[in-house]
């Protein structure tokens, strides 16, 4: 059993939107196949990923570092013990050989990118939906059946109404999501507040709607616009400040009686265990969006459950960003809060199986083996090319 080839193909997921931090016009995505000697029905098992949004393509650290160390380890190597599947967390020891500790904004993408790939074989070779795979190995075989979903979408775009804002929420309501997230910081204070209340009016209560800063508060604009929104009920208040100022983090937490959530910036366990010393976050009412495939893969993500669990978080607490499949195998198996979804942008790397099926912001489970992506008509044939 051996890995013989791996491709990746840097993307363009471009578009006009933008947050209160960064536009999308030349944002890109690394697509990834891993291809091995395995055969079921036939073919060559091949495992799929692909990095969230929000990071750029990572092709120049996956092809010149990660791939060759793969490559050139001995098979023996990257296998469990029994010889009879890949072990992904082996496969992790082998792509972070000789790479020194810190520094984890764009290698920890990289490498949580080919991690996806090798879940999606791993789970294939087993003949399991990764949820199932996941449940089995950490959750004594116990997995949520659905998986609360919120749509994510709110950005800013030029010369969007606030009637288009409406628009855009009524169709994810029609869509079977409950609640919303949308972009805040990047307008006045009254235009935002316009905005928050008229999504509101569409989504049907304050506690079904979130609002997005992207960090970019200082202290100060982050507690006035905590005052704004605080007599509202919101569903949450998402990463205000820079999400590495803990202290900042801290000060918005003791002031907000909102939810606050943030993590999606935090990138490896040392980070996520400084933001849990230090962030002044409350286990029972705040949340973590850290993303597995962000922050070194899914063998991270698992040991920093456990590190947050030593500090008094349930996983139940834990909604990753990402808004892909891959997230919403890994809420279901490992028991958490539950996933963002894009229904609108980012196309096609956020749609669902075609099996899935969403109602009241709950969305069932795809039954094939793996991610699913085969599952995904829209997004499976730039997948499939990929081998060549």
């Amino acid at each position: 059993m051996k890995i013989t080839r791996i491709v990746e193909k840097t993307v363009s997921i471009a578009s006009p939107i933008r947050n209160a931090f960064i536009d999308f016009s030349k944002m890109t995505i690394s697509l990834l196949a891993i291809e091995t000697d395995v055969i079921r029905d036939g073919r060559p098992v091949v495992g799929y990923g692909f990095n969230s949004n929000g990071r750029y393509a990572q092709g120049g650290i996956i092809r010149e570092r990660l791939v060759p160390r793969i490559m050139e380890a001995e098979a023996a190597d990257l296998l469990d013990q029994g010889g009879e599947n890949f072990d992904p967390r082996r496969i992790y020891q082998v792509m972070m050989s000789n790479e020194k500790p810190g520094g984890h904004g764009e290698r920890s993408v990289a490498v949580g990118t080919v991690d996806m790939a090798v879940w999606d074989l791993v789970a294939k070779i087993e003949g399991k939906p990764l949820y199932q795979l996941l449940a089995e190995r950490y959750r004594q075989g116990i997995s949520n059946q659905t998986v609360h979903v919120y749509a994510a979408g709110g950005y800013y775009y030029p010369g969007k109404a606030i009637s288009g804002l409406q628009e855009e929420f009524q169709r994810y309501l029609d869509l079977g999501f409950d609640a919303c997230k949308m972009k805040v910081g990047g307008a006045s204070t009254a235009d935002d507040m316009a905005r928050i209340e008229a999504a509101i009016q569409v989504v049907g209560a304050a506690q079904r709607v979130a609002v997005d800063v992207n960090g970019r508060f200082d202290l100060p604009q982050a507690l006035d616009f905590l005052r704004h929104i605080e007599p509202l009920g919101l569903m949450w208040y998402e990463e205000a400040v820079d999400p590495l100022d803990f202290l900042a983090n801290a000060a918005v937490a003791e002031a907000s009686d909102t939810p606050i959530a943030t993590g999606e910036n935090i990138f490896s366990l040392v980070d996520a265990r400084n933001l849990a010393r230090h962030g002044g976050l409350h286990p029972g009412r705040d949340l973590l969006q850290i993303d597995p495939v962000l922050s070194y893969g899914l063998c991270e993500y698992l040991d920093i459950l456990d590190m947050l669990q030593r500090h008094g978080w349930q996983a139940n607490r834990c909604i990753p960003h990402g808004g892909h499949l891959f997230g919403v195998h890994v809420a279901a198996g490992l028991g958490l809060y539950g996933m963002e979804a894009y229904p609108e942008v980012f196309a096609p790397y956020g749609h669902f199986a075609d099996d899935m099926v969403l109602e009241g912001g709950q969305v069932t489970l795809p039954d094939a083996p793996g991610i699913g992506y085969e599952r995904v008509p829209t997004l499976y044939p730039e997948l499939r090319d990929l081998p060549g």
